[in-house]
């Protein structure tokens, strides 16, 4: 009676993650915050994955749910649910928070940027 020769199983195929760019190893600290690179790159990505959008800012899936709730509650960002996706809508219109910069809009801030 012939033998079998079981085969291992093949490793299933990653889907290959978007790779952000490496910082430069100099730079310590950025002009923007967490939160604004988060805006940015939702008016880029509207229907970006919360992983994609950490990946893409830089921080932890944790740190990137904090800001989108602080987003959300502040209404800056409005988030609707598309089947198994989430949809988010930034509002460009809201003054900037800070004293020095309320006379603008985030729509001022963000042109040129997104």
């Amino acid at each position: 009676m012939p033998r079998t020769v079981k085969r291992a199983k093949e490793p299933a195929r990653k889907v290959p993650r978007r790779r952000r760019p490496e910082p430069e190893p100099s730079i310590g600290w950025t002009y923007l915050t967490n939160h604004t690179h988060a805006i940015i790159t939702l008016l880029r990505e509207p229907d970006i994955r919360v992983r994609e959008l950490a990946l893409e800012v830089g921080i932890t899936e944790r740190a990137i749910l904090r800001i989108l709730g602080e987003l959300e509650s502040e209404g800056v960002v409005i988030k609707t649910r598309e089947g198994r996706r989430n949809h988010y809508e930034v509002n460009l219109d809201l003054p900037l928070r800070h004293p020095l910069e309320a006379h603008c809009t985030l729509r001022d801030l963000v042109r040129g940027l997104a």
